[in-house]
């Protein structure tokens, strides 16, 4: 049985100093189908190279960077220059935004071909951001584990992220928790993640 029986029904998880609220379908399976196959290949995706302890390496995945206006996105020492959203990203938002009662400005994409790439523990923290930022991360494609960890306090949490949720991190949560999508051997199909933000 779908304990889940409306695209709006949703779970506020239980993380302290934090507000994290996941949406298991909001998206149904032919609307995330059709997006997926759309933004594999429509979105212009590069690959950064990123600094490691003095050594340059090659992302481990793909991005893009979206908006409605020309403001930059910075991170890790990658300054991002943004594409005009298409017409799939405007509507994909705009169901974002029914259900946040927030109006995204920005949408930073991430293509995971596979279990071997991945991105490690960080927090969606950058001043662009201002203070208790708001992030809507769409999953489209393959489910992968995401994994929170407590940024002072002995606390963990991980979910599986769905193909077409939506997974809304809001509050204090960047100031106090770290994220991210580990590695996994066992997967072979790709992901993409859609990560709205605002950016003034």
């Amino acid at each position: 049985m779908n304990l889940f029986s409306s695209q709006n029904e949703h779970i506020q998880l239980k993380m302290a100093d934090g507000d994290v609220h996941y949406y298991p379908f909001l998206f149904k399976k032919t609307e995330a189908d059709h997006f997926f196959e759309i933004l594999k290949e429509s979105i212009q995706w590069q690959q950064d190279d990123i600094k490691v302890f003095g050594k340059t390496y090659k992302q481990p995945r793909l991005t893009a960077l979206y908006a409605n206006n020309e403001n930059t996105y910075s991170y890790s020492n990658i300054t991002m220059q943004p594409h005009l959203f298409t017409d799939h990203l405007l509507k994909i938002k705009k169901k974002v935004e029914d259900v946040s009662s927030e109006i995204f400005t920005t949408c930073l994409l991430n293509l995971y071909r596979n279990g071997q790439d991945s991105n490690g523990w960080h927090s969606d923290n950058e001043k662009e951001l201002g203070p208790e930022p708001i992030i809507a991360s769409v999953s489209f494609g393959e489910e992968r584990w995401f994994h929170f960890k407590h940024k002072t306090k002995e606390l963990k949490q991980k979910l599986l992220l769905q193909h077409g949720s939506l997974l809304l991190m809001r509050g204090k949560t960047q100031e106090n928790w770290l994220h991210q999508l580990p590695k996994s051997k066992k997967i072979t199909n790709p992901r993409i993640n859609l990560t709205f933000r605002i950016i003034n």
